[in-house]
């Protein structure tokens, strides 16, 4: 049987709505708000950003960084975080495989695709400063924030461990100290309804408490037609609390947020037969399944911080955020789609952390810049069972690894001249980690930990508890020259380092050197680039260069072992080193008060120079570098709006036409004809109505209304008795949904 076609029309055609799309328009590297004012409200000294840990001006930022403001991407109609995925140069923003909730992220070619528990993230996610340090519930949801910050490139100075990528920041809003409100509802396809609000309420002069709520909800784009429940649906209810303290000198905001996610597990779609097993017949959508494993999903992030700010005179800010998090996934994974018990997978993972860090902001007259410490204190742990119905065995796979980080960094910035300013900064991280990995065998189908008492115990595959502690300092300097206020050139240096750690699916049978863990990446990230604004400022363009070279890169390998060894076993190991080089150009033009033109370019070329791994149980290292790519890594990225505005019926009306293209890539290191996703094109477009008050609006919004069908994720294990199990998983079809929204 061949894989489904995926849904394109003419390829052709739709390169050249892009071409046509970029002929009119300049991209954007800041979304602004969909009423344009003048061209001055464009300007870059508008655009505020904390990439530094400090609030500066993005021109003046020596570092590649995109800025969407949240009232832009409630505008065009973004569901979540991963929208960003066709507006930022060289980022993967994905939901992963088989969840809904679970983020994959990727910049310039660098991330993690494994999200399992103890597996650490290459793109650090960050909330109010907060680190999130699991992927699991990170794909957050866009109400009442502020903005998010896209920091491309290593962060292991100001942000350290596993921003060896870069790091993306959500903003929320301050409460402030007028009361406030808003309340918006959405319906759309597939019974899409998602309903928000948000309050600030002062008491006294100094201090305010506020609330955020979101309730979203929407139908399955395709069904189980096992169990006939949705499949890719959604039912999300989410919630923020906080109290904040601000008379000038001092800022104290206490928050509380809950997120639930009940949505039903994604199967994915076969895309071949299964050499000859019953139960498999062809569906009609891709979005459809067969999977017999059931249909029990639940996944719940939590957490708390206190965030503190003190001026201790004109020069100096002491600030402290100590917060806490933890987060629960009960999920079900059916490989092989078919309503027996071929290859299934039910899990849980879990995890907690308590963050501590101190910062010493420095404003002077020619010298800025932070000094502070971190501490980090986490767990993450979790269980599966691996069951291979056909040969009566299930694989039972449990553990923890428990992780305690500390830090100390700083960063300054020196005016040599009025034009001419050196950055520096150093950071020095230790982790000390502790895994505790157990692997067992058990004939029948389900292990006792997952409901089958009367499983037989077989043997033990793995079983260990060991520790090891990884240290590493972190560099990085910058210089940046201003011949005019409005342009900024500069060039950058910066090392960035992964911690080790231990494979929590690690099989000490087939791999015996399992137990003793694998050792970090890193990467040094040469950049120079540009940032100005030309034209009396009607046109805003940044243009950043890089070269890479990325050391001991740690790579995931889902193995099938052959008799007598039955199974599937996992190897992570530090197998590549690779050079990666590439181009980023954002752009802006405002010829008009009415309109505004938008569009982004980015190639990047990322090529192993070494991948050593073993092959067929071999004792021997053998680099096939030759024969491996880079992941959910394009190597070329683009994406052109154009937004006119008009008054209208005592109000600001725009329209936004948009197109995103991302060429061919692989889903894994080995290329693979029935995964890999070829070249796709997705066409948006957004009508909002403002009224002049600023206090109603009303949008309409669609997104990939060519109704392209592309994979997102996908798992390949062939073979007869895993079920020939190769399953994609793909984006959301045509949407349209229509917003309506009221501000007090």
């Amino acid at each position: 049987m061949t894989a489904p076609k995926i849904h394109q029309t003419s390829i052709r055609r739709h390169l050249s709505i892009l071409a046509l799309a970029t002929s009119l328009a300049t991209p954007a590297f800041a979304q602004q708000d969909p009423a344009i004012e003048t061209a001055e409200t464009a300007s870059n000294d508008d655009i505020i950003v904390s990439a530094r840990r400090r609030d500066e001006s993005l021109l003046e930022v020596p570092i590649a960084v995109s800025v969407f403001s949240g009232a832009a991407l409630e505008a065009q109609g973004a569901p979540d975080i991963t929208a960003l995925q066709r507006q930022t140069p060289n980022l993967t923003l994905q939901v992963a495989r088989g969840s809904n909730s679970t983020l994959i992220a990727f910049i310039r070619g660098v991330g993690q695709q494994d999200p399992l528990w103890g597996f650490e993230p290459g793109v650090g996610l960050y909330v109010d400063d907060v680190y999130v340090a699991r992927p699991q519930g990170a794909v957050l949801d866009i109400f009442e924030i502020e903005r998010v910050e896209i920091l491309r490139g290593p962060q292991g100075t100001l942000y350290g461990r596993n921003t060896i990528g870069g790091a993306i920041k959500y903003v929320t809003k301050r409460l402030g100290n007028e009361f406030r409100g808003s309340a918006k509802a959405t319906y759309g396809s597939y019974n899409q309804i998602d309903l928000s609000g948000t309050v600030a309420v002062p008491i006294g002069a100094n201090f305010a408490v506020g609330a955020a709520v979101l309730w979203s909800q929407r139908d399955g784009y395709g069904k189980n037609l096992n169990t006939g429940v949705d499949q890719y649906d959604k039912d999300v209810l989410a919630g923020r609390l906080s109290a904040e303290f601000d008379n000038g000198d001092v800022f104290i905001r206490l928050a509380g947020d809950r997120t639930e996610d009940n949505s039903n597990p994604r199967h994915g779609t076969r895309l071949v037969g299964n050499l000859g097993l019953p139960d498999f017949e062809p569906t009609k959508s891709v979005y459809d399944t067969r999977a017999g494993i059931g249909d029990d999903n639940k996944v719940v992030t939590q957490g708390a911080s206190l965030t503190a700010e003190f001026g201790l005179n004109d020069m100096l800010t002491l600030k402290s955020i100590t917060a806490y998090r933890e987060g629960r996934t009960d999920t079900l994974i059916d490989f092989d789609n078919t309503p027996g018990p071929v290859l299934d997978i039910p899990a849980y993972y879990e995890d907690d952390q308590w963050t501590q860090e101190v910062q010493l902001l420095i404003e002077a007259d020619r010298f800025q810049g932070v000094i502070g410490g971190y501490y980090l204190d986490g767990r993450a742990e979790g269980a599966f069972d691996t069951v291979i119905g056909n040969a009566g065995l299930t694989t039972y796979t449990g553990g923890r690894v428990d992780t305690k980080s500390i830090a100390f960094f700083g960063d300054v910035s020196f005016d040599v001249t009025d034009k001419l300013k050196v950055s520096a900064g150093l950071r020095w991280t230790k982790d000390d980690k502790t895994a505790t990995v157990l692997r067992q065998d058990f004939l029948g189908i389900g292990s006792p930990e997952f409901g089958n008492p009367n499983a037989i115990f077989f043997r033990t595959r793995t079983d260990y508890t060991n520790s090891r502690s990884f240290e590493k300092f972190t560099p990085r300097i910058s210089l940046s020259y201003q011949p005019t206020d409005d342009l900024n050139l500069y060039a950058s240096w910066g090392k960035g380092f992964k911690s080790g750690g231990f494979d929590m699916r690690g099989d000490a049978i087939f791999i015996p050197s399992t137990v003793n863990g694998y050792e970090p990446e890193t990467i040094d990230s040469y950049e120079i680039g540009m940032k100005g604004a030309f034209l009396d400022r009607t046109l805003f363009l940044n243009i950043a260069g890089f070269y890479s070279d990325y050391k001991d890169q740690q790579v995931t390998v889902q193995a099938v072992q052959p008799p007598p060894n039955v199974g599937v076993a996992s190897v992570v190991d530090n197998a590549g080193q690779a050079t990666i080089y590439g181009l980023e150009i954002e752009m802006r033009a405002v010829p008009h008060r009415n309109l505004q033109l938008t569009a982004m370019f980015g190639y990047t070329n990322a090529k192993y120079d070494e991948f050593l791994t073993f092959i067929a149980g071999g004792s021997t290292p053998i680099d096939v570098a030759d024969q491996r790519v880079f992941q959910n890594t394009p190597e070329f990225v683009a994406n052109a709006s154009l937004t006119w505005s008009t008054d209208l019926a005592g109000g600001r009306l725009s329209l936004t036409p948009a197109v995103a293209l991302r060429s061919a890539q692989s889903m894994f290191e080995i290329p693979n004809a029935l995964l890999d996703q070829s070249a796709t094109v997705l066409v948006d477009a957004s009508a909002n109505w403002v009224s002049a008050d600023d206090r109603f609006t009303l949008g309409v919004h669609g997104r990939n209304l060519t109704d392209e069908r592309y994979r997102v994720g996908g798992y390949n294990f062939p073979g007869a008795l895993l079920g020939n199990s190769v399953i994609g998983y793909y984006g959301p079809p045509r949407t349209v949904a229509v917003t309506a929204g009221i501000r007090f």
